[in-house]
């Protein structure tokens, strides 16, 4: 028998590893891979939209939470396809964040619907109800072509730290259709989901204040968006005085519809806060009009505003025009056209002096925002005296507009008709603008108002910072319904008449986080994703045809590809 020597394995080990080197290598190279993802995490996004990532910002945050999370998704049940899409989408997004997270984010999903009896399921719905969860009612028909009604819950409920919050996660934008919504809901999603954890885990809160001493709207007047903000800021309110720090610890200020001039010693804090970084809402009327006697005779006179105002907005880049914008968008208000002496008979009628405002889709603070409502507002124009300020469209009326001079009479009498193209000839004139960049002082040259006290070193010249012009006060107006005691509040931007509620509360809420936000956490209201509907014609028409190509074509393929594969090993098993 022949023996082998430990020479003879050793050359035949060394002969089969030099065969087969390039497989060892990477197998070597297979295992350091599995090694280093092991300690380091890297996800691949490889669709264009970057539909399934999320944002830096928000690793970031998720990385500095101190303790786990608990969500519950009520998205769940028998839904139709836009919905469990939605559905989707949030499970997606969920997970990818429970990646980055720095502890657990434990996500469950619970069917509001799902219960033994109809008593167990409808305190079930009270139960969400109370904790201010509402459903929304979609419509939908079987296959035998009749209407049927569901309930849905596009909610998530977070919890952390024994607090909890509820976050709505379906937009529903007036004018658009329902596919279109469930786009803009799942483009929103990490910005709404985001915005729901960073209020439930922040423990600082930041400082904001409504300026007052100038007619400016009050408490009842601004309690709506107030009360929406105060899920974010600490809200004050009060007169400026004569101390020039006064707003040092405000990281924005509101001036809401003033309606008396501002003292040189105001104009001066307003202007050194500007100056030293700090950023300003202003909601100014460009004409005086008495609306109350407007609506008892129908004729009132209109003139300019002053507010002693015009010279600082100039130097900010502004002017707030004197004149009045008519749009044949417009709500609509109750005329009674029944003949005198008879009863009153109501038909609506458009009020073109309302008109509805227009948002831009380029920046994140009007982008999916339905119209705003106005009454009575004023064009603006961006005059770029200091060449370092940007302006960004955010509102303007519709292309059938009309400029009414001041000083002027407007009388009710002489309603143009909407059909009057000559009248309503005027097109996307600007009513709201972002300005961003380094403002120039108006107190440049100039002697200080000697009434101030508590003096900040003087900037000519601002860091850079940004504010909104807005040339109509009644944006941020909520109406009431009752008086005194009996009075309450209605949403702000919603129409009573036209039983609509319009875009007012989330512009006003999102240009508020916009000037406060360091971080660029709104910019992820931005995100686009391409919405591929399919051809809803072509599916009915061409029905049976897809149905069988789906059902033969793998067959088809499957058994090609078993034809191949057999005269492959048929020719090389022959030789």
């Amino acid at each position: 028998m022949h023996q082998i020597s430990h020479n003879d394995i050793f050359s035949k080990l060394i002969f089969t590893m030099r065969r087969n080197k390039s497989n060892i290598i990477i197998v070597i190279l297979f295992f350091i891979v599995i090694s280093i993802s092991y300690f380091i995490n890297f996800r691949f996004d490889l669709t264009s939209d970057k539909r399934f990532s999320i944002s830096q910002q928000t690793k970031q945050f998720l990385a500095k939470v101190d303790d786990e999370i608990n969500i519950t998704v009520y998205l769940e049940g028998d839904l139709n396809p836009g919905f469990l899409r939605l559905n989707k989408a949030i499970s997606e997004i969920l997970n990818e964040m429970s990646v980055y997270s720095k502890h657990a984010i434990n996500i469950k999903f619970e069917n509001p619907s799902k219960a033994n009896t109809e008593i167990e399921r409808q305190k079930k719905y009270a139960e969400l109800q109370l904790s201010g969860i509402e459903p929304t009612m979609i419509y939908e028909r079987d296959k035998e072509g009749k209407s049927i009604q569901k309930i849905v819950y596009p909610w998530i409920s977070a919890n952390y730290k024994n607090k909890t919050i509820n976050v709505k996660l379906l937009k529903n934008i007036r004018g658009v259709s329902g596919e279109e919504n469930l786009n803009i809901s799942i483009e929103n999603l990490e910005f709404e989901i985001t915005d729901g954890l960073r209020r439930l885990t922040n423990s600082t809160i930041s400082k904001i204040a409504f300026i007052e001493g100038h007619g400016e709207l009050n408490d009842a007047e601004t309690y709506d968006i107030s009360k929406s903000l105060s899920r974010y800021f600490q809200i004050d309110r009060g007169v400026l005085a004569n101390d020039a720090t006064i707003l040092n610890a405000y990281k924005a200020i509101i001036i809401a519809k003033p309606t008396s001039p501002f003292s040189e010693s105001d104009k001066y804090i307003i202007d050194q806060y500007i100056m030293h970084g700090g950023s300003v809402i202003w909601l100014i009327d460009g004409v005086k009009i008495d609306k109350e006697n407007l609506s008892k005779t129908g004729l009132t006179p209109a003139m300019s505003l002053d507010l002693n105002l015009t010279d600082q907005l100039f130097r900010y880049g502004v002017r707030i025009n004197p004149d009045i914008l008519l749009d044949v968008q417009c709500t609509s208000i109750p005329i009674n056209i029944a003949p005198k002496g008879t009863e009153a008979q109501f038909e609506p009628s458009p009020w073109f002096y309302a008109p509805l405002l227009l948002t831009s889709m380029k920046h994140p603070i009007s982008k999916n925002i339905t119209e705003i409502k106005a009454d009575f507002c004023s064009s603006i124009e961006f005059l770029d005296e200091n060449k370092r300020l940007n302006a960004t469209l955010l509102l303007a009326t519709s292309d059938n507009t009309h400029i009414i001079t001041t000083p002027t009479t407007i009388d009710l009498a002489q309603t143009p008709k909407t059909t009057d193209k000559e009248y309503f000839n005027m097109q996307y004139l600007p009513v709201a603008v972002l300005v961003e960049g380094e403002f120039n002082s108006n107190f440049e040259n100039r002697l200080k108002p000697k009434e101030i006290t508590n003096s900040l070193a003087f900037l000519a010249k601002s860091f850079k910072t940004r504010q909104i012009f807005i040339a109509d006060g009644d944006i941020i107006k909520n109406e009431t319904n009752g008086i005194a005691s009996d009075s309450t509040t209605l949403p702000l931007g919603f129409d009573r008449y036209m039983n609509q509620q319009f875009g007012n509360k989330e512009f006003i809420q999102n240009a508020v986080l916009y000037l406060t936000d360091e971080e660029g956490w709104l910019n992820l209201r931005s995100r686009t994703i391409q919405l591929r509907m399919l051809n809803k014609k072509a599916i009915i028409e061409d029905k049976l045809f897809w149905q069988i190509l789906n059902f033969t074509l793998p067959l088809v393929f499957l058994m090609l590809l078993g034809i191949v594969y057999q005269n492959i090993r048929k020719r090389k098993y022959t030789k």
